[in-house]
């Protein structure tokens, strides 16, 4: 079947709307008012500045780390390991926070140094794995993770613990100087917003203006034909995971000093893992990254609001953005549903 050109301008929105049906069924399926609960997911968060802070604080670590994961995968990279480069990186930040005592400005900038390098580091390791141990950077990448997530937790049951014995369930509190900057006493901190918007620019510039984009590029494309042409795939790959690890790492490390005020257990959230989806459903275009990240940080912080108030459970939130990816695996294609593009006819 031949699809006419104005439904193939439209067909991006096709597996949104479809995904959108889905969960409309979902609500009547559970004897849910559908309209209410989507305004609850989708306009509650704009009614007040505080729920607004909110989203947006968990806006940065999200697309910081989707920033990270869309230079790797544009390199053919499956960085999995992501959610581990994270909590290396709010480790490294809550080391200094937790051992200097330095004015405010030294230990933020120390911190948000560390944290990068951290999670570089952390990064490289999987590079490493892949390249001189012939280790896949998925399994990699997932023992890694739970390998920082084990360090985290001994960390604070042992070395880190409060002075009133050990806990699983976080290290003292930092020093106050140690902490980022809050709006409004929120959990959003401009700088945090600021880096971010920095981070953007710099993938930007990095995937479309260099000579290093253009090499994870052809990797991406075609490993062996970049390898004929002199691009070291072994050097890019570590590389691409450094790059990705470094800003993994400030997104723990925003996250460690905003969003709480000292380490705690499961400190990634699973951001490392939502932001896997945010590029995919971004399909790899830089420029919507941003938005597809906020999009998921105001359906989750929406969800939070819809179990207060139905007796729907948060979840929902998730199952949404998960249908939302699937929808767009199946159906962002629409030939992969048989229909074929209008041939322009020469005039």
């Amino acid at each position: 079947m031949i699809l006419p050109r104005w439904a193939e301008r439209f067909w991006p929105v096709v597996p949104i709307i479809g995904a959108l049906l889905f969960i409309i069924a979902l609500l009547f399926l559970f004897g849910a008012d559908p309209l209410e609960s989507l305004n609850i997911m989708f306009l509650k968060p704009f009614e007040n500045q505080a729920k607004m802070l909110s989203v947006m604080a968990f806006w940065v670590p999200l697309t910081l780390c989707a920033l990270g994961l869309l230079v790797t995968f544009t390199g053919g990279l499956w960085n999995i390991g992501v959610e581990g480069q994270m909590i290396l990186g709010s480790l490294g930040a809550s080391w200094i926070a937790l051992t200097v005592d330095a004015p405010a400005f030294v230990l933020i900038f120390l911190e948000i140094i560390v944290a990068m390098l951290a999670g570089a580091l952390w990064g490289a390791l999987t590079g490493f794995l892949k390249t001189h141990g012939k280790v896949h950077e998925i399994f990699g990448g997932l023992a890694l993770n739970n390998l920082a997530s084990m360090l985290s937790l001994y960390l604070i049951a042992g070395p880190w613990q409060p002075p009133e014995g050990g806990s699983f369930r976080g290290t003292p509190p930092f020093q106050e100087a140690a902490l980022l900057p809050r709006f409004a006493e929120s959990r959003f901190s401009p700088i945090s917003f600021v880096l971010t918007i920095l981070a953007i620019g710099l993938v930007f510039f990095a995937l479309n203006n260099s000579f290093w984009g253009l090499k994870l590029k052809a990797l991406g494309k075609n490993a062996r034909s970049a390898f004929l042409l002199g691009v070291s795939s072994e050097r890019e790959t570590i590389y691409a995971m450094m790059f990705c690890g470094a800003l993994a790492g400030l997104g723990g490390a925003v996250r460690v000093l905003s969003w709480f005020d000292s380490l705690r257990q499961n400190i990634s959230g699973g951001i490392g893992y939502l932001a896997i989806l945010v590029v995919m459903l971004a399909a790899y275009r830089l420029l919507l990254v941003p938005f597809i990240s906020f999009f998921f940080s105001l359906v989750l912080n929406g969800s939070l609001t819809l179990q207060l108030k139905t007796q729907l459970h948060s979840s929902l939130g998730g199952i949404l953005t998960g249908v939302m990816v699937l929808f767009i695996l199946l159906f962002g294609e629409a030939s992969k549903l048989g229909f074929r593009k209008e041939v322009e006819k020469d005039e």
